[in-house]
């Protein structure tokens, strides 16, 4: 029998907030949830009854909610939660004024800053003032193109706190890339650094805003936020732009006024990755984003007030977002911009340690890359604050699992997290009561039905299917922007089980609850019609230590479909005969011999987006001779070249 990595101790059960609002739903509604899994039963059967109680828990501040819990219950999309309520996004996160901390930031370029509640709430209310003077209105859109710094915060609640809606694209995007976003978005106003620092280096966003302001009519201002330069120099082109200092200048901190809103009022306009076509606009709502937020953090992951919450991520992932809604719970918000390996691969253990960070986020990528380089934290750092260390973006290998108990802390809550942009949160769970298995996603959060779908459309358990969730939930995007009678939105995620949310995931549901993912559904290798995951693979690629990266796809031969494995190899070493026989002998000896690649190739380099994910579609579709749509996506576009006309691929 498996035996788990990490079991939560008792007083850590007792003292967990997931135990108290248990304890508080057994007293409200009479029932009995001596497990999580009987409360997960009850969250998914009675969904009123326990998102009005989570409502209550989290202490959601709002005007009114309403009687209503849930209309049209049984419609998917098409039900309609707390439609009585008014609330306000910006004001359930700015609950504190007082001098305690809300905001530490690190920067790449040694800067480090902190930001008190006091602080913040002046700083939105007035920038809050200034987009009111200027004409901003309840529903008019603001975006961001701005690195992962405190202003970047302070806009977006000043945005939210007027009931604007806010969409927000990293620096490191080009001009097209940005315009690919926010010209269907039309906004009004955009907010931007002068620069960013990355790996070492500096570099220039006023000149990509020039193209941007080109390219968008609707912009009426730009306020520039100056973090490379202490008087950014604006070029003469970019006519409508002012600094934040003059923006804001003649505006006096005031009590903040929040525009009360409706639960399905557009709080944030989400991108698409993009990497087939124009990136979609995906709305999600002011109610839908705060609930799951807050259950999300006070309930899976454990946040109380004035923990210290850190993800490493830039404003173009919906990580970010995930983030900043932890000032919802009281937590001290830890913002880190520049490379995680610069000046090496210890910066953000360093930063752990010296602010005494307790949840501490990073992509499995992240995890994957420390382990290759032989980094052993727990030797290094005390890390004495961390209780919850996060994981997301791709799947965590069962091998960076251990690397965590072995080499960064042992007792600790190891919790792979995964959702998407798509839903602005997660089907899959941390939770401090449960312990942590080896290459498995904790839990199914409250309140989500979600289930493992096999080819017929039946649930099964224990083995490979479709990730779907068959009833409605709080965060379910409201719809894409300009998407009439919501044809991209229903093909996007019911196409293939009308009534159901079909997550694109392949992966398992296990015996105890937990989820294991083997890949993206449009990724999963089909050699002779045995359904094989991506992740399967990456899995066993893990254990050769002569491989350093790989990325895997399923190239059409034949009438059929081959495996190709691509691989970067380490320390200049050259694919040979051995490492070739070491790497299928390893898959092998823990798969089947379906697993087994007809092609291994070396290559220097792999394609990803910006943040972080291989690009398997997009090498697929370079195989194939099929092109690749919104090169902008892409961190390293000009790694595709790699994998054209490969001769080993034509015979």
């Amino acid at each position: 029998m498996l035996q788990p990595l990490w079991t939560p101790s008792h007083d850590r059960i007792e003292q967990a907030n997931i135990t108290a609002f248990s304890r508080q739903a057994e007293a409200q509604w009479n029932i009995s949830c001596p497990d999580y899994q009987s409360l997960y039963q009850w969250s998914i059967d009675q969904p009123e009854q326990f998102w009005q109680s989570l409502w209550t828990f989290s202490d959601v501040i709002a005007e009114t909610r309403g009687d209503v819990v849930l209309e049209h219950g049984k419609l998917m999309p098409g039900a309609n939660w707390f439609p009585q309520a008014r609330l306000n996004y910006a004001e359930n996160l700015l609950r504190h004024n007082n001098n305690d901390t809300a905001i530490v930031f690190w920067g790449e370029d040694k800067i480090t800053r902190s930001v008190s509640w006091a602080e913040l709430n002046a700083q939105v209310s007035r920038l809050a003032q200034a987009l009111k003077a200027v004409g901003i209105t309840q529903g008019d859109h603001i975006a961001g193109y701005m690195p992962n710094i405190p202003e970047t915060i302070i806009a977006m609640l000043a945005t939210t706190s007027i009931g604007a809606v806010w969409c927000s694209c990293s620096p490191d995007f080009g001009a097209q890339g940005m315009l690919d976003r926010v010209s269907q978005i039309k906004p009004k106003v955009l907010f931007t650094a002068d620069g960013y620092f990355y790996n070492g280096k500096q570099f220039d966003s006023l000149s990509v805003v020039q193209a941007i302001a080109a390219g968008l009519p609707s912009l009426q201002h730009i306020v520039v936020v100056p973090y490379v330069a202490d008087e950014p120099k604006i070029p003469a082109g970019i006519k409508q732009a002012t600094t934040l200092d003059t923006f804001i200048d003649g505006y006096q901190a005031t009590t903040l006024q929040f525009t009360q809103l409706a639960f399905a009022h557009p709080l944030f306009i989400m991108f698409s990755s993009g990497t087939t076509g124009i990136p979609k606009c995906i709305v999600h709502s002011v109610g839908g984003t705060l609930l799951q937020h807050l259950k999300e953090h006070q309930l899976h992951a454990d946040i109380k007030p004035a923990d210290r919450l850190f993800y490493f991520t830039t404003c173009g992932w919906m990580m970010w977002n995930w983030l900043v809604s932890g000032l919802a719970s009281t937590a001290t918000i830890m913002l880190y911009d520049g490379s995680p390996f610069h000046p090496d691969a210890n910066i953000l253990f360093d930063y752990a340690d010296a602010e005494s960070i307790s949840h501490f986020g990073v992509s499995a990528k992240f995890i994957d890359a420390i382990n290759k380089a032989g980094l052993d934290p727990a030797s290094t750092h005390k890390l004495d604050s961390l209780r919850t260390i996060f994981s997301t973006g791709s799947t965590l290998t069962p091998e960076s699992f251990d690397f965590v108990y072995n080499n960064i802390k042992r007792d600790v809550c190891l919790s792979s997290i995964s959702g998407g942009t798509d839903i602005l949160s997660c089907f899959a769970v941390g939770n401090p009561t449960l312990p942590v298995y080896q290459g498995e996603l904790q839990c199914r959060a409250l309140g989500m039905k979600v289930e493992v779908f096999d080819e017929d459309g039946q649930p099964v358990v224990g083995k490979k299917g479709e990730l779907v969730c068959t009833t409605p939930f709080p965060s379910m995007p409201t719809g894409f922007w300009n998407d009439p009678d919501n044809k991209k939105y229903l093909a996007a995620y019911f196409e293939k089980y009308p009534g159901v949310w079909s997550h694109g995931d392949f992966v398992e549901l296990t015996t105890h609850n937990g989820l294991i993912i083997y890949g993206r559904s449009d990724t999963v290798l089909n050699p002779g019609g045995v359904r094989i995951g991506t992740a399967e693979i990456y899995r066993q690629i893990e254990r050769v230590d002569e491989v350093l990266e790989s990325l895997v796809i399923g190239q059409e031969w034949q009438d059929d479909i081959r495996i190709v494995l691509f691989v970067i190899l380490r320390d200049r070493l050259m694919l040979n005969e051995d490492i070739i026989s070491k790497i299928r002998q390893t898959i092998r000896s823990n798969t089947t011999a379906r697993h087994l690649p007809a092609k291994i190739i070396q290559v220097n380099d792999i394609p990803r987006t910006k943040s972080g994910k291989i690009m398997e579609l997009a090498v697929r579709n370079v195989v194939h001779n099929q092109p690749v749509t919104n090169k902008e996506v892409m961190a390293n576009p000009q790694s595709l070249a790699l994998f054209k006309n490969i001769a080993e691929l034509k015979s």
